[in-house]
């Protein structure tokens, strides 16, 4: 298991783009589960839909990119790689997800296609899909990822 401090030795996000509270379960490269716990201090939940907070969808998907780069990152072979958010294919969401609920993140490796790593991913909220699909990350050298 992998506190907070211990996923940002990992990954380079910070507050308030963190959304992984813990990691439960990792094999590196293979499949990783996470906990982000969902609280009415958020700061998105200021402008989306006052008076009806619920997660931002997006949230979710980024909350499960970070997942998969962390279990990328964790390959010693991947550090000092650029991971980069390659693609979101199959993707549904099933039910809305509100404060005080706690999202349980799962992402397991499918396959790779020269530098494009896919996951199946998923969320939950008390043993309930409330979202799935796969997710690609770019795996590469800084080499020729420079801005214009």
């Amino acid at each position: 298991m992998l506190n907070v401090n211990e996923v940002q030795n990992i990954i380079p996000h910070r507050f308030p783009f963190l959304f992984l509270d813990k990691v439960e379960e990792l094999e590196p490269g293979i499949r990783a589960v996470a906990i982000k716990n969902v609280t009415i201090n958020e700061w998105f939940f200021q402008g989306h839909l006052p008076g009806f907070p619920l997660l931002p969808g997006v949230v979710m998907v980024e909350a499960l990119a970070q997942l998969v780069a962390l279990t990328l990152w964790s390959v010693p072979a991947n550090k000092g790689k650029k991971g980069l958010f390659g693609g979101i294919d199959k993707f549904q969401f099933r039910k809305p997800v509100f404060p005080g609920e706690t999202l349980r993140l799962e992402v397991t490796f499918l396959q790779t296609r020269r530098i494009f790593n896919t996951f199946s991913v998923s969320a939950s909220v008390d043993g309930k899909v409330v979202a799935s699909g796969e997710l690609t990350m770019v795996m590469t050298d800084a080499g020729g990822m420079e801005a214009p």
